[in-house]
């Protein structure tokens, strides 16, 4: 019996994780230049998806952040933001030329965060990875919990974590 209820406890344990997983939701959205941006284009790497807004002082502030990961990483990792209402075509330009982003910012009407985000409210900024599988590997939102991934080399750290997994399959 002791070995039946051990089992059991451990297979109901390995159960929220098995569920926390999901398919990341497909999007084709345009981005500050015009160029649309299919999530399926990128199938066979990892991509950091980050919902932001140009007004945000953390988003402004995790720049360099996606930066230095877009340096390191290259082409094996993409990175899309995503700009949220209030944002328009005119904001997300002024940001993209303002920051000197090299990565694609692209432009919501709020659709797309809402096939993502499973919390009552979104803050901002708020990460996904993505495997080269597409599947939802984890997520962070920026706060006191998360706050490592947000600053230093935590997301670096992170990718590392998700590249080698993909490599050991």
């Amino acid at each position: 019996m002791r070995k039946f209820l051990a089992a059991f406890l451990f297979l109901a344990a390995l159960l929220p994780a098995q569920l926390a997983q999901r398919r990341a939701p497909g999007f084709c959205l345009i981005d500050a230049y015009g160029q649309w941006r299919d999530l399926a284009d990128y199938r066979g790497k990892p991509v950091v998806i980050e919902f932001m807004q140009t007004i945000c002082p953390h988003c402004a502030a995790f720049v360099p952040v996606l930066d230095k990961v877009r340096e390191k990483y290259g082409d094996r990792v993409a990175i899309l933001a995503i700009a949220l209402p209030n944002d328009n075509p005119n904001t997300i330009m002024q940001y993209v030329r303002g920051h000197g982003i090299k990565y694609p910012v692209l432009f919501d009407q709020g659709q797309v965060a809402a096939s993502y985000v499973r919390e009552p409210r979104l803050a901002f900024p708020t990460i996904y990875l993505v495997d080269s599988a597409g599947m939802i590997y984890s997520h962070y939102t920026y706060g006191p919990m998360d706050s490592a991934v947000f600053e230093g080399k935590g997301l670096e750290n992170e990718l590392d974590r998700l590249l080698g997994a993909g490599a050991k399959k």
